[in-house]
This record gives structure tokens, sequence and C-alpha cells, in this order.
């Protein structure tokens, strides 16, 4: 059967379809997932969550063009992935698992550079300082912080710029990207 012949008969909720469509592209997915992430669980994870999406609009979504479908679904899961490891990843958990060339580098070692970032955060304005710290601590959107200190989200844009500004100023003693450390705060 054909693609569009397996779509048309999922569109219409036909399990066996389904699970043809599965046998025929789990593996391709993996692999896509795999070149980006490298990590086979999570990979295998974000394949399954894909299928379990794809048979959950099944009835819902006509499918043209599946291939394509399939491979952006799994992009668009992967990058969620990458996000949500950003957000409840440490950077100490990340030093550590660095090429030795890059750890070797390091003027600080990870308790100086937390120490260092923990003083430059208290250097911060009072606003700046809680802003940055909602938004890095607490993983609050700009949103969430606006509605929560009453104030424009233009305001915690420009507190969050600021702050960042000031941060990278303080920390250029690093030898590493400031942007990498500070994405994991």
């Amino acid at each position: 059967m054909t693609d569009q012949q397996l779509c048309a008969l999922l569109h219409s909720g036909d399990k066996k379809a389904f699970d043809i469509l599965y046998e025929r592209y789990w593996k391709r997915l993996f692999v896509y997932a795999y070149k980006i992430f490298e990590d086979q669980l999570i990979c295998e994870d974000i394949v399954q969550e894909v299928f379990v999406r794809l048979w959950e609009r099944a009835t819902q979504v006509k499918i043209e063009e599946l291939e394509n479908y399939l491979l952006r679904a799994t992009k668009y899961q992967v990058l969620n992935a990458i996000r949500d490891l950003k957000r409840t990843t440490s950077y100490e958990n990340i030093l550590p698992h660095l090429p030795v060339a890059l750890a070797v580098d390091l003027i600080y070692d990870e308790q100086e550079t937390s120490e260092l970032i923990s003083r430059s955060v208290k250097t911060l304005p009072e606003k700046c300082q809680e802003i940055f710290l909602m938004s890095r601590e607490e993983a609050l959107s700009n949103k969430e912080i606006a509605q929560k200190l009453h104030i424009s989200v233009r305001t915690v844009e420009a507190h969050l710029y600021k702050a960042m500004k000031i941060l990278k100023k303080s920390l250029n003693k690093i030898n590493i990207g400031i942007g990498f450390i500070l994405s994991f705060l």
C-alpha cells in the first residue's frame, strides 16, 4: 500500500494502517532523531511520542505528505527535548561531560565559577535581579513574570536584557562561552 492509501485508512481510524506506518517509519525517524540528539533512550521516546500524537490526531488531520509530516514532527520533538533539557539540567551536571580539551581551558573550577556567577547576580540592580532569578530559577516566561509583578512584558524584556549585559560584562573572566553557562542557570 502507498503512504496515501495508508493515510486515508488511518484518517478513518484503521489500527492496521497505523501499525504498517509504524513499522515502515519508526527506524527512519529514530535515526533522524539520533543524528541530532545522540541519546538512544530519549530518541526512542521521541519517536514513540511522534507516533502517539499521529494516532491521537489521525481522525482530525488529513495528512498529504506523510514522510515530511513525520520528519517535521520528529524534529519538533527533538527541539522540545533539547529545550526541556536546558530547563532541567544544571550546568554543574554538564561541565564534567565536556571534552577534555575544553575542560582544561577553564580558568576556574566549577565551584569558583558558580560562586562568581552568584556574586555577579547579586550585583544586579534589585528589580533586574528579581526578574532574572524569576526567569532562570523559577523558569517563568516573560509573560508570567509581567503578570506576577504587574508590569509590561516589554519592561521584563528590558530588565532581562540589562541583566544579561551586566552579567556578560562581569563574567568575561571565564574562558568559556558565558552564553553557554547562563543558558543553564
